[in-house]
């Protein structure tokens, strides 16, 4: 394991079996604006996350021992830290099995390291923004729906005495729907309020946005009533929604 040195740039870890790929990724990035750690395993990546605080992480999906969807579910268990996930595999299938499992986007390989870098900072300005947005939009300080609060300047959501952990991604997805409470919203919608259409440009990741917001929020997800599937329309947020 490998640590850039110490500097306010934004500090990137990356995960991936490949020596070559871990040094590649790391002597371009470091050139670019970023600090960088590198881990060949899950190991050494769950050291790092405790040695060190991140603001993102490049995990490979495909790793001998421990995998990368595996190792994403472990960081998502605790952390919102943005995921990009790389992997040999193209399919679209792959990209929605990583967003299924917490990634916040999605990148096959072979890839430029110049396209990496470009995503890097798109999804950090996604996790970083919110809080200017939300006082230049006049939203409240925080809102209550269906017994949960959720407060934009801090990005939380709470339950009563319960902390929910949401991803980038799942944020944005529940402020587009708290702003726009009891509306019928299609894909295309949420993909520009959800500022999503950039970092995951296919319809099938608001699906699964959904599906994990549901996961997170719904008294029972097999069955919602917070976020209701509108049949040839989209999505619709149900509840009502006060400024606390």
């Amino acid at each position: 394991m490998t640590t850039a040195s110490e500097t306010p740039k934004p500090h990137i870890l990356i995960v991936d079996d490949d020596a070559e790929i871990r040094e590649l990724l790391s002597r371009f990035l470091s050139k670019h604006e970023f600090r960088v750690t590198t881990a060949k395993d899950g190991r050494d990546m769950r050291q790092a996350l405790t040695d060190w605080s991140f603001d993102l992480v490049v995990l490979d999906l495909m790793m001998p021992g421990e995998d990368g969807l595996t190792l994403c579910r472990q960081v998502r268990g605790d952390s919102a830290i943005p995921i990009i996930m790389l992997t040999a595999m193209g399919e679209d299938v792959d990209r929605i099995i990583g967003l299924e499992v917490g990634a916040d986007d999605y990148m096959a390989k072979p890839f430029n390291p110049r396209e990496l870098a470009a995503r890097i900072k798109a999804v950090l300005r996604r996790s970083n923004s919110t809080a200017t947005q939300e006082t230049v939009d006049g939203r409240p300080e925080k809102m209550m729906f269906a017994g949960f609060m959720l407060d934009p300047l801090t990005r939380t959501l709470q339950r009563g005495a319960d902390s929910i952990t949401l991803t980038a991604g799942e944020y944005d997805l529940l402020i587009a729907f708290v702003d726009h409470p009891r509306r019928v919203l299609n894909r295309d919608q949420l993909l520009d309020m959800a500022r999503g259409r950039a970092a995951i440009p296919f319809d099938r990741s608001i699906d699964v946005q959904v599906g994990r917001l549901r996961r997170k929020i719904e008294p029972d997800p097999k069955n919602p009533i917070l976020i209701k599937t509108v049949r040839g329309g989209g999505y619709m947020f149900t509840p009502e929604v006060e400024a606390a």
